[in-house]
């Protein structure tokens, strides 16, 4: 079965996620779990049902909604 979601950039401001043709853009601002990961921990992305993704290395689990809309769910999580 292949992947319908992949990282396809990680830059100095966030994470370029491509899922069915679509790009989602997740900055560290938003999404600070990631700022500090290596580069194989952020890639290994699983999509746990459509629209719904999960890091397992860094155990960070978020859906489509989310990322376009960080506005709208303020983090529960504190970065460490």
């Amino acid at each position: 079965m292949s992947s319908t979601v992949e990282v396809t950039n990680i830059s100095a401001h966030g994470v370029w996620l491509l899922a069915y043709e679509k790009e989602l853009f997740m900055s560290f601002d938003d999404f600070p779990w990631f700022k500090n990961q290596p580069v194989e921990s952020i890639i290994n992305v699983e999509e746990q049902s459509p629209g719904h993704f999960y890091w397992p290395d860094i155990d960070v689990d978020l859906t489509e909604e989310i990322i376009e809309h960080p506005e709208r769910y303020p983090r529960k999580a504190q970065s460490i």
